[in-house]
């Protein structure tokens, strides 16, 4: 697959520019995000957004930095705002260049200036850093660097107050500012010692974040500067700027601080490069020991759901099974803290905890059995046990082996809301939970045989026949060849959906190999796109693609046609499960065919979710665990039955998926996964 590459001759074009988005976090839980040209259009974009204290919370201190050239008594302005529908100043039009590796570089020419801009976020340290190199000139040249303040949380918006202090406080090579109490100091800094700040603090008002207004929320904000820092530069000569929480204690410490990091950057070169980044990015260490998983960026925070469905695919696939186990241990601690353990409370959704033993699945292959059993095996009898006994009367096992969930709120991954009402309850027994049930049942059974616990397999071994046979009574549909969505006691929902993917891609299985090969069928059929699987058939009444932008039309997208990456997975597992090696060219087209995505929302990551209908737009958060894990797993896969060709070099190029053929290998299959 190919790299990164970005058609210099649109940079200049908002449309092109604005759309593509940047990001970099310090593995703490701060990061930087805006788009390419540096112009914010969300509100939750900004050079700094970062925690303030232990909580998952975070702010948005330093907004932007506007940079400006004088020669010759003449200014220009490289900075992109809009102000009430108008872009001013309009810097974007001196843009020559852009590269993403090994750290955002922009380029600017001005006359015969050129002036090159790279930004660099610290890891592990709140911390942005941004090195100006003035390439060419033939005149004195100055630079004038002019900070503009937030201070609020990311998912607010700031206004001109008399509270806040706009003062900037001297400290050695630059000054320090607070808006307000509780927050930290930031200390902005040059390595260059006769740099000058000159202190002019004033409010700018409205400024305008389209993206925000797209989606039907407030989107303007006032934002204070300090002041601004101006110095004479040369022709060759580098500058660095550092916005940091700590003060550096000199240029010579921010030169070494820059050059140490920008060493250890890795070079997102290909397909595979770029995934393996954006996959670190999501794992977050946190004070007091804890590791967590952000869900996506740049709104969401820890979920448990989406921890245990990616962590595998962002850490096993790189080897960084510490890692997996970090997020694991604090899993469980958070587990047991909040009573779920002990079924004082219901899960935030109710497989949750069941993707946990998911994870322990794929961890298995990396740390002896012997060990994951002493370290979880208490933690995973646990879970079971209080799915068998119920959360409550809303999640519980019932006699037939089945769990039902059914409360006032969604309680599956489909719940969002919308107009203050679920927008797929799935109220009863959801196909999915069901999947997980049984091979949460089966694995832990099967790895307790090994280890000796029999009074553990004597009370559970005969659950998993009568899990399956309900299973099978309930979900199969004979004369349609697929599962439906979900039972209760007023119908059999036969919706075509994804969910039905998880009870084929499992290592442990209720369906035969006929009945998985058929419902991969209405899968490939109904819900298979270039960009992941469809939450329903298009050909269901209620299929809504997702053409417009506005949150309400999102949301009734999300859940009722948008493709997801993270159900690709299991298809491919299952296509592989049943066809083996033959299945391989589909998935590497199936994979092929995100190459280009990499550098159509957020450069080098992947968006939540795509509309079910073509050109299959990205939409939701624009970096998402599930679907950079979903991806590295299936890569892990091609590598699998390919071992002596990595699937990095044998993706080729970007191409529609085609097909999903998968052959069966055992000959009392007669049928086989077809176009």
């Amino acid at each position: 697959m190919s790299g990164l590459k970005f058609d210099k001759r649109e940079l200049g074009n908002l449309e092109y520019s604005l759309d593509r988005e940047m990001l970099a976090t310090d593995r703490r839980g701060g990061y930087m995000s805006t788009t390419i040209v540096c112009c914010n259009t969300r509100k939750y974009h900004g050079l700094m957004v970062a925690p303030i204290d232990q909580s998952d919370r975070t702010y948005v201190l330093l907004s932007s930095l506007d940079e400006t050239i004088v020669q010759h008594d003449q200014s220009f302005n490289l900075a992109l705002h809009r102000f009430d529908g108008v872009y001013e100043p309009r810097g974007h039009k001196y843009i020559t260049d852009f590269e993403y590796t090994p750290t955002p570089t922009i380029t600017y020419r001005v006359g015969g200036v050129i002036l090159k801009k790279e930004l660099l976020w610290i890891h592990k340290r709140t911390q942005l850093m941004i090195r100006y190199t003035l390439v060419d000139a033939h005149s004195d040249t100055t630079l004038r660097l002019r900070p503009l303040l937030a201070y609020r949380d990311k998912h607010a918006l700031s206004k001109a107050n008399m509270d806040a202090d706009g003062r900037a406080y001297p400290i050695p090579y630059g000054v320090k500012c607070r808006l307000y109490d509780g927050f930290p100091w930031l200390h902005m800094q040059l390595d260059k010692e006769d740099g000058e700040f000159v202190a002019a603090p004033d409010w700018y008002y409205n400024f305008e974040y389209q993206k925000e207004l797209r989606r039907g929320y407030e989107g303007h904000e006032d934002l204070l500067t300090p002041g601004y820092f101006e110095f004479n530069i040369k022709k060759g000569e580098s500058v660095i700027f550092s916005a940091s929480t700590d003060m550096m204690a000199s240029p010579e410490t921010i030169s070494a601080v820059y050059e140490a990091s920008l060493s250890r950057r890795t070079h997102k070169v290909d397909f595979l490069s770029c995934l393996e980044h954006s996959a670190r990015q999501f794992v977050i260490r946190r004070p007091g020991d804890r590791t967590e998983l952000i869900a996506g960026y740049p709104w969401f925070g820890p979920f448990m759901e989406d921890t245990f469905m990616a962590l595998p695919g962002l850490t096993l696939t790189q080897g960084h099974k510490e890692d997996c186990i970090d997020v694991l241990d604090t899993s469980v601690r958070d587990m047991e803290a909040s009573g779920l353990l002990d079924g004082r409370i219901v899960p935030p959704t109710v497989d949750a905890p069941l993707w946990f033993f998911y994870t322990l699945q794929e961890l298995k292959g990396y740390i002896p059995e012997k060990e994951l059993w002493a370290k979880y095996g208490a933690t995973m009898k646990r879970i079971l046990e209080v799915y068998r006994r119920g959360f409550s009367d809303e999640v519980r096992m019932h006699d037939n082996g089945l769990i039902w969930a059914s409360a006032e709120r969604p309680l599956t991954w489909m719940g969002t809301i919308v107009d203050g009402a679920p927008l797929t309850p799935r109220r009863g027994y959801p196909v999915e939970l069901q999947a997980l049930w049984y091979n949460a049942v089966e694995f832990c059974l099967a790895v307790a045989k090994k280890q000796g616990d029999k009074e553990f397999v004597k009370e559970w071994k005969d659950l998993p026949a009568r899990i399956k046979e309900s299973f099978i009574a309930k979900f199969w549909l004979e004369e349609e060849g697929y599962l439906a969505d979900y039972v209760n006691y007023d119908e059999q929902n036969k919706f075509i959906r994804c969910n039905m993917t998880v009870a084929c891609g499992l290592d442990y299985k209720m369906l035969s190999e006929e009945q998985v090969v058929r419902a991969l069928q209405v899968i490939h059929q109904h819900l298979l796109t270039p960009r992941g699987l469809r939450t329903l058939s298009p050909r269901n009444v209620l299929y809504k693609s997702n053409y417009n932008e506005d949150q309400r039309s999102q949301d009734l997208a999300s859940r009722n046609g948008s493709a997801w990456i993270w159900p690709l997975t299991f298809f491919v597992k299952a296509c592989f499960d049943i066809a083996g090696e033959k299945y391989l060219p589909d998935a590497k087209r199936i994979l092929e065919a995100f190459d280009d995505e990499l550098q159509t929302k957020c450069v080098g990551s992947l968006s939540e979710r795509f509309e079910g209908d073509p050109p299959h737009g990205p939409r939701g958060s624009v970096s998402h665990a599930t679907s950079v894990a979903g991806l590295l797993a299936i890569n892990a896969m091609i590598a699998k039955y390919e071992p002596k060709k990595s699937a990095r070099k044998s993706c080729k190029s970007a191409a529609a998926v085609e097909s999903a053929e998968a052959k069966p290998k055992r000959k009392c299959v007669r049928k086989s996964v077809k176009k």
